[in-house]
């Protein structure tokens, strides 16, 4: 079983960064993929960013240039650096992974805040 547990959201003004932090239990090595989404308050949720296994990584529009996912298999974690944070970047981030093997399972973290002041 694979539980996430993110960290690291609170309050910024705009302009600020901050880095996300998701601690993975179980063999970060077993997940195919990772990812961050958020929802900001009354949409949906949207992916922010996501790694692969093999390192590669995607990006939303939006956050290009200025957000970067990583992850530490060491120390089962991934994380998100954000910097020169938008008032519009004030959402509930969420960590994923999806694991494929048996059979493709997707987990979600609890969500932590973000908010961005202007």
């Amino acid at each position: 079983q694979v539980q996430l547990v993110e960290s690291g959201g609170g309050l910024v003004q705009a302009g600020g960064s901050l880095r996300l932090t998701c601690v993975v239990s179980g063999n970060i090595l077993s997940l195919n993929s990772m990812g961050w989404y958020r929802q900001p308050p009354g949409k949906q949720r949207e992916l922010v960013a996501g790694i692969n296994f093999d390192g590669s990584q995607n990006y939303a529009d939006s956050v290009k240039g200025r957000f970067t996912i990583s992850r530490d298999n060491a120390k089962n974690a991934m994380y998100l650096q954000m910097n020169s944070l938008k008032p519009e970047d004030t959402a509930v981030y969420y960590c994923n992974a999806v694991k494929r093997l048996p059979v493709t399972r997707t987990y979600w973290g609890q969500g932590t805040q973000v908010t961005v002041s202007s």
